[in-house]
């Protein structure tokens, strides 16, 4: 069984709508594996969650806005989760998200210099879902 992991991010939280999240995620029938409530996470852990970014010009922005406020960190698990869990959660960029997934209904477009603030992130490939998952759980 394939698993992944996802972070619902501090907009997420901080506008109600892990619930939301959740429930879409157990209707497509995934497994939800671990599920905790963290407070807003250290610079460094962010830092290591996005290493490909960190030497970008628009990183310090993203790490702001991933140590605002508390998230939400899990691992979920079921058939092609990873490929699924990144069609259900849209594109990226929220203005680019389709209606009927997480960033097209509930994203919000970035005003001026804003970070983008798109509800969740979630694994790209296995290789990236088990270098989070020990990141963030401490286990391979």
């Amino acid at each position: 069984m394939e698993k992944t992991f996802f972070i619902i991010k501090p907009d997420g939280v901080k506008r109600g709508l892990v619930g939301q999240v959740l429930q879409r995620i157990e209707q497509r029938g995934f497994q939800l594996e671990k599920l905790e409530l963290r407070p807003a996470p250290s610079s460094e852990l962010v830092d290591q969650h996005y290493e490909a970014l960190v030497d970008k010009a628009f990183y310090p922005l993203i790490r702001d806005f991933m140590t605002s406020g508390p998230i939400v960190v899990g691992v979920i698990s079921g058939p092609q989760v990873i490929s699924c869990w990144r069609k259900m959660m849209g594109a990226t960029r929220p203005e680019e998200a389709l209606p009927g997934t997480i960033r097209g209904d509930f994203a919000q477009a970035p005003q001026g210099d804003e970070t983008i603030q798109n509800i969740v992130h979630g694994s790209d490939s296995p290789e990236s879902a088990a270098r989070e998952i020990a990141l963030w759980f401490g286990e391979k």
